[in-house]
C-alpha cells in the first residue's frame, strides 16, 4: 500500500494475519513492514529485490528513518554500497555467541546471568546452530506458537504465556548485547511484545480477615513446631540421646514466621530477605539496609524498622544469634504454600506481601514518592499502581469542581 506516512499512522498500524508493507510517498523507497506479532521495521528499497532493514520502528522515528533511507539511496548512487543489501556480518551461531561473548560477560555483569544463558540454551535448542543474523521475527513467531504448546516437565501443564515471554526476553536481551558488541547490525526482536502475553496488573493485598487468618495460621504453626520439638527432646532424653536445641515457648518454630512478618513490615523482595545478613541490621538504631548487590535495581536503600519488625528480628536474634545470614534457607515455597492452605487464603503469592506493605502505607496517607523509596522502585511508574488507594484523592479531586 502506498501512502504518505505520518507519526500517527506508524503508531497505529494494526498487525494482521500476514505481514504487510506501507510504502512512503514522501520518501520513495522507504517501507514500513508490519509483522503479525506487532513488530514494525523500517526498510529501504532502491531496486526490485534490492533492500535492507534500517531498524525497528520503535527505535527509529519516521524522520530518522527517512534520513537514513535518503543516505542509503545516496550511497547506492555513489556505488559505495554493494549491489547486495548490506555487507554481511561474519557468520556466528547463537551457541558460539553465547559461549564466546555473552556468557563470559553475563556471568560477571548480570545477577543470575549464568541462569539466563542456560535458559536460552534450554528454550531455544533449535536456534543454537543458527547464525544470529538469521534470527528474525517470523522465526520467533513460529517458536512462540510451539512454545505455548509445550509441556512444563515440572508441572505437567502447558507452558504459560508469562513463562514464554520471559524466555523471549532473555533471547532479546542477548541479541541486544550482540548489537552492542557490533556482532549484529540490529536487533530484530527489539520492541516486539506478543499481544497474547499475559500481564498481571492487579495489585493483590490481604483483606483484614485474610491477614488475621494468616497470622493465626503462623501462630498455630509455631505452637505445633515448638510442641513437637519439646516432645522429641523428651523422647530423646529418655533414651539418653543428644537433644535438639530447645525452642522458646513464645518464640518461633522456624524461619517462616519471621520471614513473613518481616516482609509484611518492610516490603522486601524474597531474594532481599533470603540474602539478608546480620551486619545489614542495626537493631539499636532500628534500621535495615538492603545491599546494592541484593537489590533488584542494584542500589542500596535503608528501611526503618517499625515496632513489629524490630520485635521479630530481636526475638530471632535471641534464638539464632547474630552472625552470618539472618535466614539460612534458600527458599520458602513449600512452607508458604502450606501456610496459605492452612489460612484458607487463595490467589496470593509471596511477592504480594510486598504489595500488602505498600497498600498499607498508601492507605495510611504516606506519599507515593516515599513509598517508592521504601520499595526500591527505580521508576515512579511502578509505584503509581497504588495511587488509587490514596484516601480521599479522587473524591477531593471532583469536589474541586464545586
Amino acid at each position: 500500500m502506498r501512502t504518505t506516512l505520518t507519526k500517527r499512522l506508524v503508531a497505529t498500524a494494526v498487525p494482521q494475519e500476514r505481514p504487510y508493507e506501507l510504502r512512503d510517498l514522501a520518501m520513495k523507497g522507504l517501507i514500513l513492514r508490519v509483522q503479525p506479532s506487532g513488530y514494525k521495521a523500517w526498510i529501504v528499497e532502491w531496486a526490485r529485490g534490492k533492500r535492507r532493514t534500517l531498524g525497528a520502528a520503535g527505535h527509529l522515528t519516521l524522520d530518522e528513518a527517512r534520513a537514513q533511507a535518503l543516505q542509503a539511496m545516496a550511497q547506492v548512487l555513489q556505488q559505495r554500497l554493494p549491489d547486495l543489501a548490506i555487507k554481511p556480518v561474519p557468520s556466528l551461531t547463537l551457541e558460539s555467541f553465547l559461549s564466546e561473548h555473552y556468557e563470559p560477560w553475563a556471568s560477571v555483569e548480570l545477577r543470575g546471568g549464568a541462569r539466563y544463558v542456560e535458559r536460552i540454551r534450554k528454550t531455544f535448542p533449535e536456534l543454537l546452530d543458527c547464525s544470529i543474523n538469521k534470527i528474525d521475527v517470523p522465526l520467533l513467531d513460529s517458536w512462540w506458537q510451539q512454545r505455548l504448546k509445550a509441556i512444563n516437565p515440572e508441572t505437567g501443564k502447558s507452558v504459560t504465556r508469562a513463562t514464554a515471554s520471559r524466555d523471549f526476553a532473555c533471547l532479546r536481551s542477548a541479541l541486544s548485547k550482540a548489537v552492542e558488541l557490533k556482532l549484529l547490525s540490529s536487533n530484530p526482536l527489539l520492541g516486539v511484545r506478543h499481544k497474547n502475553a499475559a500481564s498481571r496488573n492487579v495489585v493483590r493485598f490481604l483483606s483484614v480477615d485474610e491477614e488475621s487468618r494468616l497470622r493465626s495460621a503462623l501462630r498455630h504453626r509455631d505452637e505445633f513446631l515448638i510442641a513437637g520439638r519439646a516432645s522429641a527432646n523428651h523422647w530423646r532424653e529418655a533414651r539418653r540421646k543428644a537433644l535438639y536445641p530447645s525452642l522458646p515457648q513464645h518464640g518461633f518454630g522456624d524461619h517462616l514466621t519471621p520471614i513473613v512478618l518481616l516482609a509484611m513490615n518492610t516490603g522486601l523482595r524474597r531474594r532481599e530477605l533470603l540474602t539478608l545478613r546480620w551486619v545489614d541490621i542495626d537493631l539499636e538504631g532500628r534500621l535495615l539496609t538492603v545491599r546494592d548487590d541484593a537489590a533488584k535495581n542494584g542500589k542500596q536503600r535503608h528501611i526503618p524498622l517499625n515496632a513489629e519488625a524490630h520485635a521479630v528480628l530481636s526475638q530471632w536474634a535471641r534464638q539464632q544469634g547474630q552472625s552470618g545470614e539472618v535466614f539460612a534457607v534458600t527458599d520458602v515455597k513449600t512452607a508458604w504454600s502450606n501456610l496459605l492452605q492452612a489460612a484458607e487464603v487463595s490467589g496470593f503469592r509471596f511477592h504480594d506481601l510486598r504489595h500488602h506493605f505498600a497498600s498499607r502505607l498508601v492507605r495510611a496517607g504516606v506519599d507515593l514518592n516515599t513509598v517508592r523509596e521504601l520499595l526500591g522502585h527505580a521508576d515512579i511508574k511502578m509505584t503509581l499502581r497504588y495511587a488509587h488507594l490514596c484516601p480521599g484523592t479522587l473524591a477531593a479531586a471532583v469536589e474541586k469542581l464545586g
